[in-house]
């Protein structure tokens, strides 16, 4: 349960990856919106918590660490949100290094194909949008705005970087075993990410968490935005039948009235927390 006093929040993004603010605007916007146990999940990279810790330290704020998985299950691309692990641990060093090295992969692939489609010389801009983060579409969308090429994102997405469109690139990322061997190799816990949005039937979702449990996650995302009350009330019933923790989290982006940081309902009695990993009262 949460209480006024103390109130969560493991899933939200900056600059590192895809979202619109920066480590020091995100803290802050967190410790505006009453968060006192934070968890920045960037994608696949750590690189925003050494900014992060003084700066909450400051703000007598709660820093978990924190990290968005990609990972692949029978073709779909899954998230998993890694919670409380130690960040200087080789597995986690070796990690990132790895997801950095697919990341590039990709975005070389990426442009190569855009410049093909007619859109040459955007790997750079691409970078450059991404600054210090994990470059991936969202960046190329952004660069293709900026050379004029495109109107908005959402064309840049819709005509040349969504599904089936040549910038679409399927990254080889890892499996659900090889993911979740990383987190808890590291004394973490892995958490299967927004579950609503996979968008998948009630027998191919019980097919995801038993496969995910069998790989070793240990908890499921059943608090976030605009989260169904049916479709919760059905995943906290398969959270007890697999004995899950439940989690939940903004999935913050950037402001907007959809998703907020912090603005969360309480996680439901039935299910015992995620933080019972690493808290003791």
């Amino acid at each position: 349960m949460t209480t006024d006093s103390w109130k969560p929040d493991y899933h939200c993004h900056t600059t590192f990856s895809d979202g619109v603010l920066d480590v020091p605007a995100l803290v802050a916007r967190a410790h505006e919106k009453g968060v006192t146990s934070l968890a920045i999940t960037d994608h696949d990279t750590i690189a925003g918590l050494a900014h992060a810790r003084p700066l909450c330290a400051e703000l007598g704020m709660e820093l978990i660490t924190g990290i968005e998985l990609s990972c692949q299950w029978q073709g779909l691309n899954i998230h998993v949100v890694g919670l409380a692990f130690d960040d200087s641990h080789p597995v986690i060093v070796a990690m990132e290094e790895d997801l950095y090295r697919r990341r590039e992969e990709r975005a070389k692939t990426i442009a190569q194909r855009l410049e093909k489609a007619g859109f040459p010389g955007l790997l750079e801009k691409a970078k450059a949008q991404a600054g210090q983060g994990q470059i991936g579409r969202p960046h190329f969308a952004r660069a293709m705005v900026e050379a004029g090429f495109v109107k908005d994102m959402t064309v840049a997405f819709k005509k040349h970087l969504g599904a089936g469109k040549p910038g679409d690139v399927k990254a080889e990322w890892p499996e659900f075993p090889e993911a979740i061997g990383w987190i808890k190799a590291a004394g973490g816990i892995a958490v299967l990410a927004h579950p609503d949005k996979y968008k998948l039937t009630r027998s191919k979702l019980l097919k995801l968490i038993e496969s995910f449990v069998a790989a070793g996650g240990e908890a499921v995302e059943v608090v976030g935005p605009q989260l169904d009350p049916n479709f919760q009330g059905s995943l906290v019933k398969t959270c007890e039948k697999y004995a899950l923790k439940g989690s939940l989290g903004s999935d913050f982006h950037n402001p907007c009235p959809w998703s907020e940081l912090g603005r969360l309902k309480p996680l439901p009695s039935a299910l015992q927390p995620v933080w019972a990993h690493w808290r003791t009262n």
